[in-house]
């Protein structure tokens, strides 16, 4: 079985997370304006992007340094 990268599923998950939450939550939610419903709303999306962004450089790098140091012992 292939294994998915850390980059792939947790932002995914927490995106799916995210999606029900609002739309279990937000049609109740009537103590707050809907610009503000909204704006958290946005919000959560940029921070799992900006999670997915991390987490692929994390795991580009982290191969990278594999890569240098497979070459470095192969000589």
């Amino acid at each position: 079985m292939r294994k998915f990268r850390k980059s792939t599923w947790m932002p995914l998950a927490l995106l799916i997370y995210t999606t029900g939450m609002a739309a279990y939550f937000l049609p109740k939610n009537s103590d707050i304006s809907d610009t503000e419903k909204w704006v958290t709303f946005g919000a959560s999306y940029v921070i799992i992007g900006l999670l997915w962004y991390v987490l692929r450089m994390k795991e580009n790098r982290m191969e990278k340094r594999n890569k240098e140091i497979e070459e470095t012992y192969k000589k």
